[in-house]
């Protein structure tokens, strides 16, 4: 009853407090939380979060957030998530100087001045601002020199809306695009679609079937990792067991002395 009703509240926030922090993390001192998922809670105040000034990793995914002036003071955060929410203005993530990766797909970002405040991260790698999986994208994505532009202001970045631009694997999302666009050009001609009915597959039927040598390979692992989840599970009742007793020793223990007169 607890748990459905803990859901129930966190899927009506308005505005993220400190007992909501608590309470999703166990945590009872907001410098302690490292890492915080609040995604799809409808928020749009995200409150007291700048107090988290520990926080590691942040996803805020699927909300309706507009500002963004309490994360100013986490200079610890590696990975933040801010898609599918309000943005329209970034700037307060100029002091997030430990950001690695950066999700914003799926916004109100319209201009590229609105991303020089982003320049200053020198150790962002990782940007996306539109996803295709999930049709996120923001206005500023429509520019037709977009990719251009944005490879040309973040020099250092090794991956850009899901893409790998730099290192190893760049060559392979390269070769992919190039392919992809080269089909999607021969599928139409004066704007309707080519039918091609003696199109024959480049290989066989059982190609794609999976060898039963496989198979046993995945279940084998599949048996392994439910005995160690099981050992997990004992581990866990034994700590909770533990830890229940623990508590009521205390507990004895603090209760005052009764003298009887």
């Amino acid at each position: 009853m607890d748990s459905k009703r803990d859901k129930e509240q966190d899927a009506d926030c308005d505005k993220v407090t400190a007992a909501l922090l608590k309470s999703r993390t166990g945590e009872f001192d907001l410098e302690s939380i490292l890492f915080l998922k609040l995604r799809g809670l409808g928020a749009h105040d995200i409150g007291c979060i700048g107090e988290c000034i520990n926080l590691e990793r942040l996803d805020l995914s699927g909300n309706n957030i507009t500002n963004l002036a309490p994360l100013a003071s986490l200079r610890h955060l590696s990975v933040l998530n801010l898609s599918a929410n309000r943005i329209s203005n970034l700037e307060p993530l100029r002091s997030c100087e430990s950001v690695q990766s950066l999700n914003v797909a799926g916004n109100l970002l319209s201009s590229i001045e609105s991303l020089h405040c982003l320049q200053s991260l020198r150790k962002l790698e990782n940007i996306r601002f539109k996803d295709n999986t999930y049709n996120y994208t923001n206005p500023v994505c429509r520019n037709a020199s977009y990719r251009t532009i944005i490879l040309e202001m973040f020099p250092n970045i090794k991956v850009l809306d899901g893409e790998r631009v730099v290192g190893r694997g760049s060559e392979l999302y390269q070769l992919c695009k190039d392919i992809d666009d080269t089909i999607k050009a021969g599928l139409y001609k004066n704007g309707q679609l080519v039918e091609h009915p003696d199109c024959k597959p480049w290989v066989e039927d059982s190609y794609w079937e999976i060898k039963r040598s496989n198979n046993a390979i995945i279940e084998e692992a599949y048996k392994q990792f439910n005995d160690v989840l099981h050992e997990c599970r004992l581990l866990n009742n034994r700590a909770t067991h533990v830890i229940s007793q623990t508590e009521r020793s205390m507990s004895l223990k603090k209760q005052p002395k009764q003298y009887a007169i």
